[in-house]
């Protein structure tokens, strides 16, 4: 079985960070991963994005045309990637940010207030783990478990944060599982 995903949005909402933890997550369960980031030369406010691959087989290249899956968490990320995304797809929108849902009708549209939910739980830099946690719910590509211990792990130097993000995550699984309803 094979999961990838794109993910993007602005450059400062965690976005690399977020593929990197879900590929790190990946290899802690023993799959193949890969993880592709790119960016424009800006750091912050510039786009980036990151492909990131999951399987239980060899992964044969990092570049992927028609993803299974967009995680869009801005309106520019939204209209570049979701053209591209697979028929039958994931198409995960923070609808904090996006006013608008999918175009397509062949791919599931998952709104995500992502910023809303962050700010709830006092963590505003906290929307790229509501996302992940949404995308992990739905896709199952690994378990919440394995993706808790990436938190514990990242922010190990900063102790006060590694509680507020796994709330974050639970927040985003809980949506992305269909455990409770997205509210756009």
């Amino acid at each position: 079985m094979q999961n990838d995903v794109v993910m993007a949005g602005f450059g400062g909402q965690g976005i690399l960070l977020i593929g990197k933890m879900l590929a790190y997550a990946g290899m802690g369960e023993g799959k193949e991963v890969s993880w592709l980031p790119s960016y424009g030369p800006e750091m912050r406010g510039g786009t980036c994005n990151c492909t990131v691959v999951i399987s239980d087989r060899p992964v044969g290249s990092p570049v992927i045309q028609s993803p299974r899956a967009v995680v869009a968490m801005n309106l520019p990320s939204l209209d570049k990637f979701e053209p591209n995304l697979k028929s039958g797809g994931l198409c995960l929108i923070n609808s904090s940010l996006i006013e608008r849902g999918a175009e397509r009708d062949d791919v599931t549209a998952l709104l995500v207030p992502a910023n809303e939910i962050s700010n709830e739980l006092g963590n505003p830099r906290g929307a790229n783990m509501v996302a992940l946690g949404a995308y992990v719910g739905a896709t199952e590509a690994v378990s919440l478990d394995s993706l808790e211990g990436v938190v514990r792990e990242t922010f190990a130097a900063k102790p006060k944060v590694i509680d507020v993000n796994i709330e974050a995550l639970k927040r985003g699984y809980a949506i992305g599982s269909g455990s409770i309803a997205a509210e756009a």
